[in-house]
């Protein structure tokens, strides 16, 4: 169970650090081979954590060979994993693109989606992908160009606009629609854009934030309505996406943040604010679920874009973007403090030591509720890493000691249990001594884990030669 888990972390944590275009990539590779009957349990494994990190109903995205899926293409940058609800400048909520679908198939241009549907689905099964990518495009621009005219009509008529919102059907229909209609009208400038950057952007800054910078700039010159998208084409190539701040500190000149609201480049942190929200929430949410591992995994990036904004940006704690930050500190350390409290409680009620009465014949610890406890531990070593940039420092470092201090004292009473273990309560012994060593692993590193290991040998090996 603690591989499996370990595993499935390791790989949950390289698929966050992808960017969203090869996520997308490795999705439709994945879903053409399960259309070749090439499915293994390695694929489905992946897919499985691929659609997990598209929260919320209907995040999986459209699936392969789908005419919808060829026409969302050019959003990819601007797609955002969250609930439609929740505002991110810029950002269209993938939860958001079967609405808007099934409005274009309905309301907007019912005849022609219909016909291009069927005639893409019949170029894809014919292998012809330049062919159905070209029926796409057509029918991208028809659809940009309908959406401008029917909202120009809108601003002139409010019962227009009124029936138009209901009929796009997303918490955020003005938006949604204003970003599809963008998008889709510069879709080959940010295509020929985005080809001068690279895939994958470990660190922006010197020639490389210059460069970035310098794009943004063009594209904005073109139009200054795509100014956000622009940002946000940057971002996506970001393995760190908080250092999209540097572009609003170069083009102020400062880190000092009334003058960087000064300039167009402000939207930047509202972006970055937006998004470490919205990490905050999957924090909040993993952990409800009791994903204790992926909420390790969320806690690495929180704390480093947490830490990266206040490099970047001199947030002093009267300023909005200062008193926004500390909330999204604040609620990070609220909702971890419980489990944190929590942690060595849990360890004392499975390893406490317990007299021959108290344990029933032949039983064990919940294999269950100790990789649970491990995973708890996890998180206990990772905000006592992450906790003074997250307000979680006191209660971390608290729960650390009351679990090494327990812990410290609490395996030889374990051994000596071993040692002396009858037929009946031999089973639960040697499982608490195994979820010790495992916890002690956790808290006092490999080496003292390992030595542990040995002691349990020992100590079942005496029990054995006693018996002989």
């Amino acid at each position: 169970m603690a591989s499996e888990g370990s595993t499935v972390e390791r790989l949950q944590q390289f698929l966050r650090e992808l960017t969203p275009q090869t996520r997308t990539l490795l999705v439709a590779e994945l879903e053409r081979g399960v259309l070749r009957g090439d499915e293994t349990p390695a694929n489905d494994l992946v897919l499985d954590q691929l659609r997990r990190l598209l929260r919320g109903s209907d995040r999986t995205g459209s699936r392969i060979g789908n005419a919808a899926r060829l026409f969302f293409k050019p959003l990819e940058p601007f797609l955002v994993d969250d609930v439609a609800e929740h505002q991110h400048p810029g950002r269209l909520s993938r939860t958001a693109l079967e609405p808007m679908w099934t409005w274009i198939r309905r309301d907007l241009m019912p005849d022609e989606a219909e016909a291009v549907t069927a005639a893409v689905n019949q170029a894809l099964i014919a292998n012809e992908s330049d062919k159905a990518e070209q029926l796409v495009r057509g029918f991208q621009d028809r659809a940009a160009a309908k959406i401008e005219e029917i909202f120009s009509l809108a601003q002139r008529d409010d019962r227009v606009r009124r029936r138009l919102f209901a009929q796009i059907g997303t918490p955020r229909a003005t938006d949604d629609a204003t970003t599809l209609m963008r998008v889709l009208k510069a879709r080959d400038l940010f295509a020929a854009s985005g080809a001068k950057l690279p895939g994958h952007v470990d660190n922006l800054a010197d020639a490389m934030l210059d460069q970035a910078k310098e794009l943004v700039d063009s594209i904005q010159a073109t139009d200054r309505k795509l100014f956000i998208y622009a940002l946000l084409l940057v971002m996506s190539r970001l393995a760190a996406p908080w250092q999209l701040i540097r572009l609003a500190t170069r083009a102020a000149g400062s880190d000092n943040v009334m003058r960087v609201s000064e300039t167009p480049y402000e939207v930047a942190v509202a972006i970055m604010l937006a998004e470490l929200g919205r990490l905050v929430g999957e924090l909040k949410a993993d952990l409800k679920d009791r994903k204790l591992l992926s909420v390790v995994s969320l806690l690495k990036f929180i704390h480093d874009a947490a830490r990266g904004m206040r490099t970047a940006l001199d947030l002093t704690q009267d300023s909005p973007w200062g008193r926004e930050l500390s909330t999204l500190r604040a609620q990070v350390s609220d909702t971890l403090k419980g489990e944190l409290e929590q942690a060595p409680a849990r360890v004392r009620k499975l390893l406490r030591p317990r007299p021959p009465t108290e344990i029933r014949a032949d039983s064990t610890l919940d294999t269950d509720e100790v990789t649970q406890t491990e995973a708890l531990m996890d998180l206990v070593v990772a905000c006592r890493h992450f906790g003074s940039e997250l307000a979680i420092a006191e209660p971390s470092q608290r729960a650390f000691a009351e679990l090494k201090q327990f812990l410290d004292a609490g395996m030889s009473p374990l051994l000596d249990g071993l040692r002396h273990a009858g037929d009946a309560d031999r089973a639960f012994r040697q499982a608490q001594v195994d979820a010790s060593v495992r916890f002690c692993t956790k808290i006092f590193g490999p080496e003292y884990g390992s030595t542990l290991g040995k002691a349990a040998l020992a100590a079942a090996g005496e029990k054995q030669l006693a018996t002989a």
